[in-house]
């Protein structure tokens, strides 16, 4: 009886640790690991349309194309939210993006103020001139 007991014992004690290892086991495969990485490029927009954003940027001879969702945000320099109706052509950006497969999807859109170009100042010359007359008497 003591020899019975002690093998089901024992069969319950394996089978408590088989079902605990597979649950651990499960439970490992369940975790998954992404990383991704967030790259920023600067440039000036060259379109700016429903679905894309094209970047014409000093270091590449074409406008970069990024498409962006309804998560990309739109901010100013110092972090403000601006209005998407206020992004046009013309407009000196920071785009921070991630590679989705061969897409670069931008997750935050900075725009920075334009630069006015100043005009130059005046150029005031000055002549003297004298005139000298003589008589004869």
């Amino acid at each position: 009886m003591k020899k019975t007991i002690h093998n089901i014992g024992s069969a319950t004690f394996m089978g408590v640790m088989l079902i605990t290892a597979q649950a651990t086991l499960v439970a490992q495969t369940a975790v998954e690991s992404t990383t991704s990485s967030t790259t920023t490029s600067a440039g000036t927009i060259s379109e700016f349309s429903p679905e894309t954003i094209l970047i014409k940027t000093e270091t590449a001879p074409e406008p970069v194309r990024y498409t962006y969702t309804k998560t990309t945000t739109y901010v100013d320099e110092s972090g403000a939210p601006v209005s998407m109706a206020l992004v046009k052509s013309g407009l000196p950006v920071t785009v921070y993006y991630v590679k989705d497969g061969d897409r670069m999807v931008a997750s935050k859109v900075i725009v920075r103020k334009t630069v006015a170009a100043v005009p130059a100042a005046p150029m005031i010359e000055e002549k003297k001139t004298s005139t000298t007359t003589t008589t004869d008497k």
